[in-house]
């Protein structure tokens, strides 16, 4: 990417089936020396699939990152697309105006730069548009959101939470708000996640640390890390990454939980869910519902007893493969 401080955009016109798919494919961008922030949006209400994605580069981009954003459209290189300079300018606020506010169970998820009415009986967070996924506006986070919120009405108190690919933070934020006395903690494979999980939290007031109501943050390759290994068993776990590593993970997840305990998986699609449940059912964690539509939300529950010889703390580590980075 040349080096100068012109702000540019890449649009391209596209399905929101296709605008879904290319922002949760993003992550083939990070071979880039500076990636793009991507967003999604919704061009005309009254053409619910009349979308477009647009990359924001701070600084003129070359061809062979033109490409690469083509590359996440079914079209390819022969996707349209339309190339603009919009000159010095803050991009990332720029790139906020295509993130419209998301509401979820109890939770209302929205930019700084939104001014519009924040509904009544709901629990705002401030989330930006930023180099960690998870900013509430696609479904696999916000299916996780009502998820959580519905089991939290059934009744279901946890005192050990963990979020495995936590992104921006924010179901680990909304988890410590539905059992604020549990002990919290997430993580995430990308440094930078880790980093804005902690600029995200100052924005909502949500305390750091290792006490009861608070959340604790590590950097770890899937469950490979000290952190991780010594909370455990953990009674509720979250992990919102992709399938493969879903699948990966399986053991490891299944062994940090503890006996009656809660998975929440998500970042699959509807016809990966019978993979990933036969996965996890081999560790005795059995699906127990599974959200309609194409990006299901799962919700999973450890039912066999443990080894009375095994140690009572979990210590099944499983690594991460580079790349597949936190929540979207």
């Amino acid at each position: 990417m040349t080096q100068d401080s012109d702000i540019w955009t890449l649009t391209l016109p596209c399905t929101r089936h296709e605008a879904e798919a290319a922002t949760l494919a993003d992550d083939a961008l990070w071979m880039l020396d500076t990636p793009p922030t991507l967003t999604a949006r919704e061009i005309d209400p009254a053409n619910p699939d009349g979308w477009e994605v647009t990359a924001y580069f701070s600084a003129t981009p070359s061809q062979d990152e033109v490409d690469a954003v083509l590359a996440l459209m079914p079209g390819g290189q022969d996707t349209p697309y339309h190339l603009e300079m919009l000159g010095d300018a803050d991009w990332v606020t720029l790139s906020q105006q295509g993130l419209a506010p998301v509401h979820a169970g109890r939770f209302f998820v929205h930019s700084a730069s939104f001014d519009g009415p924040i509904p009544a009986d709901v629990t705002p967070f401030i989330i930006e548009a930023s180099r960690a996924f998870g900013t509430g506006n696609h479904e696999t986070t916000s299916r996780c959101l009502t998820m959580i919120d519905q089991i939290h009405a059934s009744g279901a108190v946890f005192s050990h939470i963990g979020d495995i690919g936590t992104g921006t933070g924010l179901l680990a934020f909304a988890a410590r708000h539905l059992w604020p006395n549990a002990s919290v903690m997430a993580s995430d494979i990308d440094p930078v996640s880790i980093e804005i999980v902690e600029e995200n939290a100052a924005v909502n007031n949500i305390p750091l640390g290792n006490a009861a109501g608070e959340i604790a943050l590590c950097v770890a390759s899937g469950t490979d890390h000290d952190v991780i290994q010594e909370r455990a068993p953990y009674d509720l776990i979250l992990a919102n990454i992709l399938a493969g590593p879903l699948i990966e993970l399986a053991p490891a997840l299944s062994d940090l939980l503890r006996p009656g305990g809660v998975l929440v998986l998500a970042g699959l699609l509807d016809r990966q869910v019978e993979a990933i449940s036969t996965a996890y059912a081999e560790h005795g964690v059995i699906l127990a519902e599974a959200t309609a539509g194409e990006w299901p939300c799962l919700r999973l529950i450890k039912t066999q007893e443990l080894d009375p010889s095994r140690p009572s703390r979990a210590r099944m580590r499983t690594s991460q493969p580079p790349g597949d980075f936190g929540t979207w």
